[in-house]
């Protein structure tokens, strides 16, 4: 008889958005995808790759993509290590910093995934709620934990936490604060800073969202360099394969397209936001690529149904803390457009 570890056997997954298998008969708007597609010299860099050199292994420090975001970032290199997607840096964390029975925390709302990964390892996970002004709540201080994980901005809710804030919590917890910013590229600051000034700071970043390469599966993290250091022994040793190391580096690069798509999605936030607000809806200002809305009789679970019977793809969460609402990602104006007018349809 096979037996499991009693922790694994006990757990629930992870359950990631719906992706449909016609999906080009949606409006899909349900797991924050870029409404754009890479820059025009990733398709060029994936090409130069695929060809004789796939049998042969990758590079395994990916050295290339590391200096590209190095320069980007304004860090030496080796302050950067580069992963296949964000959840593997953040997994990696967890088994680097957390043993069994020790403490992670998270803010819930927020992503979830942190519990399911803190699970595996046999670790203990504790959240802590919000207050009404957006900030956990309840937090111990001096706080004992491993690893803190806050994403700024706040998924699925969008808002950002100050950088006063952050380095205040820094300063109070005993072990790593991970400053999680899958979306920091669509707001107006991000957390770099506290990494140079900090040495219990971890950014993580992704390139699912903003650079539109989710189905690469690229992220990284920026760290003091015996914390990169720690996170290399235990990665897998080639990670990334040389078409997402050559699209990372390409991505990266073309800072030119990377602008423009980003300040596109960034103003149809704002217009999608006040046409919502134009038809009784709560929408929390958000910084992601995505808005939080609640409707007038904040029933969600009825009109994420009737997005859905328009063939119009959005996230409902079953969370009584989030039930009442949806999280909406931002596609293209005209999808956005579409997406307005159906809700003044289910609104009537």
């Amino acid at each position: 008889m096979i037996t499991l570890r009693k922790n694994i056997a006990e757990m629930a997954g992870y359950v990631p958005g719906f992706q449909p298998e016609d999906i080009a008969s949606y409006i899909k708007l349900n797991t924050n995808e870029n409404a754009y597609p890479p820059s025009p010299r990733v398709f060029e860099a994936i090409a130069r790759e695929a060809g004789d050199g796939l049998r042969r292994y990758p590079d395994a420090a990916s050295r290339l993509a590391r200096e590209e975001a190095g320069r980007l970032y304004g860090f030496d290199p080796s302050w950067i290590i580069m992963a296949n997607g964000s959840d593997e840096v953040l997994n990696n964390l967890i088994r680097a910093f957390a043993g069994e029975g020790e403490e992670i925390a998270y803010v819930h709302p927020s992503y979830s995934y942190y519990g399911t990964l803190a699970e595996v390892q046999g670790a203990r996970v504790r959240t802590f709620g919000l207050t009404e002004q957006f900030e956990p709540e309840d937090i111990p201080e001096p706080y004992d934990c491993r690893l803190f994980f806050l994403t700024n901005p706040n998924a699925p809710l969008g808002f950002t936490y100050s950088q006063r804030y952050m380095a205040e919590l820094a300063g109070r917890i005993s072990g790593v604060l991970v400053i999680d910013e899958t979306y920091a590229d669509f707001a107006e600051e991000d957390s770099l800073d506290l990494v140079r000034s900090l040495d219990n700071v971890v950014v993580t970043r992704s390139l699912s969202k903003s650079y539109a390469l989710a189905g690469m599966r690229l992220g990284m993290a920026i760290a003091r360099p015996e914390v990169i250091a720690a996170l290399d022994k235990i990665r897998d040793h080639y990670n990334l394969d040389r078409l997402a190391q050559a699209a990372a580096v390409a991505a990266l690069g073309d800072q030119e397209y990377f602008l423009e798509c980003v300040g596109k999605i960034k103003a149809t936030r704002g217009w999608f936001s006040a046409e919502l607000r134009k038809i009784g809806y709560q929408v929390i200002p958000s910084s992601g690529n995505y808005v939080f809305a609640t409707p007038p009789d904040r029933d969600g679970a009825k009109v994420y149904q009737g997005l859905y019977d328009r063939r119009i793809l959005v996230r409902h969460f079953s969370d009584p803390k989030l039930a009442q609402g949806l999280r909406i990602t931002i596609g293209t104006q005209e999808e956005m457009e579409r997406t307005v007018q159906a809700l003044r349809e289910i609104a009537c």
